[in-house]
């Protein structure tokens, strides 16, 4: 399908990225690994495996999109059901940032960690819906919940990296002296 090949280089740069972050971060994180906050569960599901699943969304939407379908319609099902469920996931992962009690969210960790995931998966699942009568808009608002999850995926990783390290780490370098 001429529509979807076009596609390829976009999807082939959006999941390289992906999957290098997935693994830089599995790195970062055993890296810091050797201080983990007694309440360290809370924050993982409410902040780090949601980043995880994220890049993942974007890593399966590369690589399913770059597949060579013969039309248009099974791809289209496949990332509508894959938004339906992110929308369901990122409503857990908005619970789980309200309810846990280590860290108090401020504006910027609801816009990243709750309400642009949102927007990315409630946007992929009405694109994909789309996509068999509109293909060109609908691939247009795949791709850009692909690479929306992939930059939120980017600074939420980076968002907690750096609170591991200047806030958890610097805490503990305070204690030990």
């Amino acid at each position: 399908m001429s529509e979807l090949n076009a596609w390829g280089g976009f999807y082939e740069i959006v999941g390289s990225a992906a999957g290098a972050l997935i693994g830089l971060q599995f790195v970062v994180l055993t890296l810091i690994a050797q201080r983990p906050p007694t309440s360290g569960t809370q924050l993982g599901a409410a902040f780090a495996t949601p980043t995880i699943i994220h890049f993942g969304t974007a890593l399966l939407l590369s690589a399913m999109l770059t597949a060579p379908w013969q039309t248009i319609t099974a791809p289209a099902l496949l990332c509508e059901i894959i938004g339906i469920a992110g929308t369901v996931y990122a409503a857990i992962v908005a619970r789980r940032v309200r309810r846990q009690t280590v860290y108090r969210p401020v504006f910027e960790d609801w816009l990243f960690h709750a309400a642009l995931p949102l927007l990315a998966y409630v946007g992929l699942a009405l694109s994909a819906f789309f996509a068999p009568i509109h293909t060109r808009r609908g691939l247009f608002g795949i791709g850009g919940a692909a690479l929306l999850l992939l930059f939120v995926g980017i600074h939420n990783a980076w968002d907690s990296i750096a609170y591991q390290v200047f806030t958890i780490g610097a805490n503990s370098n305070r204690e030990e002296h």
